[in-house]
């Protein structure tokens, strides 16, 4: 397989190739007047990848603007999300934590976007498809991390805590650990093991923020046009990808673990903000929850 073919190909399907859809919608985000965050690298990775060259990366370029399903309402609920969870990271590290933890790092360069304390450590766990594309993308573009950046390829749905205390992680010291738009793919037991194996390596005042559905969505929502959109315009079965077992309740196992967990809406957030999406009949949006969490 050609060099540029194998970088390419791991982000040309399934999980990856929702990487791909995030960092559009993060590029769109960026170039909005009202931001709710900003990527400069995003639309590199865009048009890096053959099966993302020609979407959109700009506003000017979704003729129909927030009203479209698919880069305006769920790729402004991406930026939305993308805020909430940078928010989360850099608290923890203005309250001294200086080891964070990516699971599912996919195509977000926080390492280098964000502006971290200098002795900051980042790992970031993805397939190692993934990570090489985007080790490539960052190279042409010149970017230098703001902080130690650890890429790590790994599975997460197997034994993955090995691998990252081989890494340098250090079990001893807080961490702030992310999972975004993670959870949602895995099998539930896969779930179980990953929160299992964040409580064993957390410190007290180590924190988590992740993302589930709370419920299994009705047939209204699952015909409706964010999903249908994604499948039809961009080749990305959304539904698919989602693990379709009983779900755990991971918040109330953190909680039965002693962590201190809260659960809020991504509308809370809008409201938060006075921008994102808002709710709508047979809305997409509607079942999803981030759940925060500090280890104590």
């Amino acid at each position: 397989m050609p060099a540029r073919a194998a970088l390419t190909s791991g982000v040309a399907a399934g999980v990856g190739r929702t990487a791909l859809l995030v960092a559009a919608a993060r590029a769109i985000e960026t170039h909005r007047p009202d931001a709710l965050a900003r990527d400069p690298l995003a639309a590199r990775f865009v048009r890096a990848a053959p099966a993302s060259a020609d979407w959109p990366v700009h506003p000017d370029q979704v003729p129909d603007g927030l009203a479209d399903p698919l880069w305006g309402r769920l790729g402004r609920y991406f930026g939305l999300r993308t805020r909430v969870l940078d928010d989360h990271l850099l608290r923890a590290t203005d309250t001294g934590t200086r080891q964070v933890v990516l699971l599912g790092a996919g195509l977000d360069a926080r390492a280098v976007r964000l502006p971290w304390p200098r002795d900051t450590a980042v790992h970031e766990i993805d397939t190692g498809e993934v990570l090489a594309f985007k080790q490539a993308v960052l190279d042409r573009s010149g970017a230098t991390p703001r902080a130690r950046r650890r890429p790590l390829a790994a599975d997460l749905r197997d034994d993955w805590a090995a691998a990252l205390l081989a890494d340098g992680f250090d079990p001893t010291v807080p961490t702030a650990w992310l999972a975004e738009g993670l959870l949602l793919y895995l099998p539930a037991d896969a779930e179980r093991r990953l929160i299992a194996t964040v409580d064993r390596l957390s410190a007290p005042g180590s924190t988590l923020a992740y993302e589930v559905k709370e419920i299994t969505e009705p047939d209204a929502v699952r015909a409706g046009p964010v999903y249908v959109a994604a499948r039809e315009r961009i080749g990305i079965d959304l539904l698919a990808l989602f693990d379709t077992g009983p779900r755990p309740d991971s918040a109330a196992e953190l909680a039965a673990l002693g962590w201190t967990v809260t659960v809020r809406t991504p509308y809370d957030f809008t409201a938060l903000h006075g921008r994102g999406p808002r709710p709508e009949p047979d809305d997409a949006l509607a079942a999803n929850r981030w759940v925060f969490a500090t280890a104590t």
